[in-house]
């Protein structure tokens, strides 16, 4: 169940880097800045949840992944609320926190 947990939340990851850098599925992100803060997610969401999926070098990634997901919390998310279901972050909230889970 814990692989199967892997697998589901790196192929989850992972679209939003291939909606960024390879426009699919086509969203709103695609075609971002890859200097720009987004950009640099779209690079850590893309390679990251690839090595996620593969189970290769999984704590360190998802360590890197989980923080990057904190940082996606607080600099996007909470300054709109208190409360994520309000904010928009609980996606941000629930992936810091299965990275976490995965790093440990």
């Amino acid at each position: 169940m814990r692989s199967i947990l892997r697998i589901v939340t790196g192929l989850l990851f992972l679209q939003h880097g291939t909606a960024k850098y390879l426009g699919f599925p086509p969203s709103q992100m695609s075609g971002i800045d890859p200097a720009s803060l987004g950009g640099i997610a779209g690079v850590l969401e893309l390679v990251g949840g690839a090595l996620i999926v593969v189970g290769l070098l999984t704590k360190p990634v998802a360590f890197v992944l989980s923080g990057l997901m904190a940082a996606a919390y607080w600099i996007a998310h909470a300054p709109q609320g208190f409360f994520p279901l309000l904010n928009g972050g609980e996606l941000a909230a629930l992936y810091c926190f299965v990275f976490l889970y995965f790093a440990c």
